[in-house]
Order: structure tokens, then C-alpha cells, then sequence
């Protein structure tokens, strides 16, 4: 039986890749998406083409009212498409960027990073713990900026610390169905994150490569597989761990 994995935020950037890389190991996919229906088709365009199930769903992670009627969708789709009324894993990804200093961040700014970041994932997982297999797999995605600091994301990393901490605590409480819980920690990464400050701005992207061990900065090829692994029966044994995935940035 083939796994299933659902992947929120998936149409582009880490959520993209860690989708693709799921499906070249065997697995079904199920991704959602905030706005970018087109994006969210190709991608899973690219999954059927690799012989893998794939469907994709609508979703604002940030609104948290919308949870119960995606889980309701999510079942019937389990069971239409795979015949099952579970699925086993699950990957928080879903974010985005919002810089700004302490002094100039806004509250709208900062409630709508929170939302999404951190109490998204706790009430989404909440929402989805009767379709998560025992014996499945969480990943929740945290940030390299929770250990080290650059100025305007201290909202930000504050909310990706909250989830670090969360993951911890979803592991202990989830233990009992055999449930294992990680926090994968990207580092500086070519994205379109916070508007591709890190790809396209030539300045920062050699600021964070001076930072980084290996002399660069990441690039998707660099966490999708990464996740795509920690969520094998090869990393079975893997649970509760903070895992930072940034080439080494300032070691």
C-alpha cells in the first residue's frame, strides 16, 4: 500500500520539492495551496507523471475556521481516490515572509505571521489527528533564523520557535499511536520566500554564503529530499529532534 503524504503550501518553493521528492520514492501526494491554482496543477501534473496519486486542495493555513471543512473534504477524498480513511504524514510548510523591525512591525503583519506559522499548525494538526495513520510521520518546518538572528524577522523566528517547542510537545502526546514529530530547519535558501530576498537580492545572498560552512547558500534540491527522507521507515527511530538543514551556517 502506497503512503500518503499531505504537504501544505506545496505549489512552489520547499513545499514543491519536498512533493516531487516524495513522489520519486514511491509515494502518494497531497498538496495545498493558498492562491496559485495553476502552480498547484503542474505540480501535480509532474506527480502523475511519475506513476503517483496526487490530488490538490485550496487552502488558507492562517484561517483557522476554514480546518474542519478541509478535514471533511480531506476524508471523503481519502476514500474516494485511495480507499482509506487515513493518511501517514504530515508536512506543516505552509508560510510566508513578512520583514520588519521591532519598532516598524504591525500588528495586522504580526497576528497574520502567527496565524500562519504557528497556530495554523497547531489547529490544523489538530483538525487532522483522526485521518493521521498510526505509526505516521509530522514534520513541522521551522527556520535556521530561530538560532541565529538578522534584523527584521524576530516575529517571525519567534513564531518558527513556538513551533520548534510545539513539536516537542506533539511528539510526547502522539508517542502513544506510534506517531514520530520533528522540526526540519532550513537555513538561507533560493526561494521566492519573503519575495526572494535570498535569490534574487545579490547582497544578501552572499552575506548568508559568507555565514554558511560549504560557501553557499541552500537551494529546494537541498531540503526536499532531506524531508522526503526524515519521513522513511529509514528514520523510524527519529522523533522529537530539531534538525537544521543549512550547510552549516554560522558554526
Amino acid at each position: 500500500m502506497s503512503r500518503i503524504t499531505l504537504i501544505t503550501g506545496a505549489s512552489r518553493g520547499l513545499g514543491r520539492n519536498t512533493a516531487l521528492s516524495v513522489a520519486r520514492r514511491g509515494g502518494d501526494v497531497i498538496i495545498t495551496y493558498q492562491s496559485r491554482a495553476d502552480d498547484a496543477e503542474a505540480v501535480l501534473a509532474e506527480i502523475r507523471a511519475m506513476g503517483r496519486k496526487a490530488r490538490a486542495f485550496q487552502l488558507d493555513s492562517g484561517n483557522i475556521a476554514a480546518f474542519p471543512a478541509f478535514a471533511a473534504e480531506l476524508k471523503a477524498a481519502l476514500k474516494q481516490d485511495w480507499n482509506r480513511e487515513t493518511f501517514d504524514h504530515l508536512v506543516n510548510n505552509a508560510g510566508h515572509g513578512d520583514v520588519g523591525l521591532l519598532g516598524e512591525m504591525t500588528e495586522a503583519q504580526f497576528d497574520r505571521l502567527v496565524n500562519v506559522h504557528f497556530k495554523g499548525v497547531f489547529f490544523l494538526t489538530q483538525a487532522l489527528l483522526p485521518l493521521i495513520a498510526d505509526g505516521g510521520r509530522i514534520v513541522n518546518l521551522s527556520s535556521g533564523l530561530t538560532r541565529i538572528s538578522y534584523p527584521g524577522y524576530s516575529a517571525y523566528a519567534a513564531a518558527k520557535g513556538a513551533v520548534e517547542v510545539l513539536s516537542v510537545y506533539m511528539a510526547k502526546e502522539l508517542g502513544g499511536r506510534g506517531i514520530a514529530v520533528n522540526t526540519v530547519a532550513p537555513g538561507a535558501i533560493e526561494t521566492d520566500f519573503g519575495g526572494g530576498a535570498v535569490r534574487d537580492n545579490a547582497a544578501i545572498n552572499e552575506t548568508f554564503s559568507a555565514m554558511t560552512a560549504l560557501g553557499r547558500v541552500g537551494v529546494p534540491d537541498d531540503i526536499g529530499p532531506m524531508i522526503a527522507s526524515l519521513l522513511s521507515e529509514d528514520n523510524r527511530w527519529v522523533n522529537a529532534q530539531r534538525i537544521e538543514v543549512s550547510g552549516g551556517q554560522v558554526i
